[in-house]
């Protein structure tokens, strides 16, 4: 039986009973997201494929992961996140167990997606149940654990699951994930709060009003196409712009792409915690991140000029900056009200995988201009357009915020700043005191 409603009291008991369930969830989903690319040959040694239903059979996990997101996001904030995630990783377990006692091209397609739609939820109920449960001014180092413990996921899918396929085939490998995804489930159900009766009129929102809100129409403006931009990348083009330009074999550029995954945890959680400090120094969340994409953009211009020596620290450096871009879900959990968090986060998330499909997509355009040579390589001139291309299109949103920024500010922009500052440290004060008394501590967090 799920714990009361009342969320936990100390950080101790949000870690144990909210953050570790749900992020295990997370690290799960992803590590299932990006393991075909390591069963590979498994899966064509067991069943016969073409490179198109192998294609397909990898997709069709985004697919069911995409189309789930916004009935998820509702259902997060009509009953919670602990009773949406727990049913929805019982129908994940199925899809996996499903998936690795499959024989056909047909049998094993269902499976995924069923896989797809089960996981479609890991993350936005993760950020629904930590928005509930943590302070508002630890959300951003929170949610960057969250986004770490999901690229421990993908990191995962690489190594360790090569080396567990020397003691078991692909088929084990899937019975053994069933069961562990099971136990999270398990996990969730007894350990993770109930959510509390919902607010009066907060079942009441829409897609509409989240799409109407300020807050979240300015995050979007500025932080939906880098991070599509850094999804879309780093899951395909990245690892054949080495190859392609920088002239690395298969080895060099796993290990090239295996250190980008470790940027990854890396820098989500450095950036949560840059995100912290800057607050209580009066700076929003939203303006360190214009300031991190502004560098994310720069790196993306060097990459254009297609500097051979630099492709090693450029392919980390892009990963690792393009992690500021993941601020954009602690953002909107703290802009919005919480009878809209779910809703607002799903939207989020759809809007960026529909991003990121279209901008693997017209990268691939782009390179198609030019032809290939007969190694099936493209010419450096290629990813230079394309590149360049990217880059250009994220200026002008970055040129917006900055803009709209120094006009809000007017001309005693620095002591009308000055002021805002002051008032946000008072009501941060506020929101943080009335938080706890509501947990029935004794004296505000500091």
């Amino acid at each position: 039986m799920a714990s009361s409603s009342l969320a936990p009291r100390s950080p101790l008991a949000v870690f144990a009973l909210v953050f570790l369930p749900f992020a295990l969830g997370h690290y799960l989903s992803c590590l299932l997201r990006a393991i075909n690319a390591v069963l590979t040959a498994q899966l064509l040694g067991s069943v016969a494929l073409t490179p198109s239903q192998l294609g397909l059979l990898t997709s069709v996990f985004f697919v069911a992961f995409a189309l789930v997101q916004l009935p998820i996001g509702m259902a997060l904030d009509r009953y919670g996140a602990s009773r949406v995630q727990c049913w929805l990783m019982l129908v994940a377990a199925l899809g996996i167990w499903l998936f690795g006692r499959s024989h056909s091209f047909a049998e094993l397609l269902w499976a995924r997606a069923l896989m797809g739609a089960g996981l479609g939820g890991c993350f936005m109920a993760a950020v629904k149940a930590v928005s509930g449960a943590v302070a508002p001014a630890r959300l951003p180092s929170v949610h960057g654990y969250l986004i770490a413990a999901g690229g421990l996921g993908a990191a995962t899918a690489t190594l360790p699951v090569r080396l567990a396929l020397a003691y078991t085939d692909w088929r084990g490998l899937f019975a053994a994930l069933a069961l562990a995804v099971l136990a999270c489930a398990l996990l969730i159900r007894v350990l993770a709060p109930a959510a509390a009766p919902p607010v009066a009129g907060a079942s009441q929102g829409s897609l509409r009003a989240v799409c109407r809100d300020r807050a979240f129409r300015r995050t979007v403006s500025l932080m939906l196409l880098p991070h599509s931009v850094f999804f879309g990348l780093q899951g395909l083009w990245l690892g054949r712009w080495l190859s392609d330009v920088g002239g690395y074999d298969d080895a060099a550029v796993a290990y090239l792409l295996y250190l980008g995954m470790a940027a990854v945890i890396f820098g989500a959680i450095a950036v949560g915690m840059l995100a912290q400090w800057a607050a209580r120094r009066g700076m929003a969340p939203l303006q360190l991140a214009a300031i991190g994409l502004t560098l994310f953009v720069a790196v993306q211009f060097a990459m254009a000029c297609n500097s051979r020596p630099s492709l090693p620290l450029l392919s980390v450096l892009f990963v690792l900056l393009g992690t500021v871009a993941g601020l954009d879900y602690a953002i909107v959990a703290q802009s919005l009200p919480p009878g809209l968090t779910g809703r607002a986060a799903t939207c989020l998330n759809l809007l960026i995988f529909t991003g990121a499909f279209v901008v693997q997509a017209g990268f691939g355009l782009v390179l198609g201009c030019w032809p290939v040579n007969a190694l099936h390589q493209y010419p450096p001139q290629a990813y230079s357009a394309a590149f360049g291309v990217l880059a250009a299109l994220q200026v002008p949103g970055l040129l917006l915020f900055f803009i709209g920024r120094h006009r809000r500010a007017g001309p005693s922009g620095k002591m009308m700043a000055c002021t805002a500052a002051m008032i946000n440290s008072k009501e941060d004060y506020e929101t943080r005191s009335l938080w706890t008394s509501r947990q029935g501590k004794t004296r505000p967090d500091r």
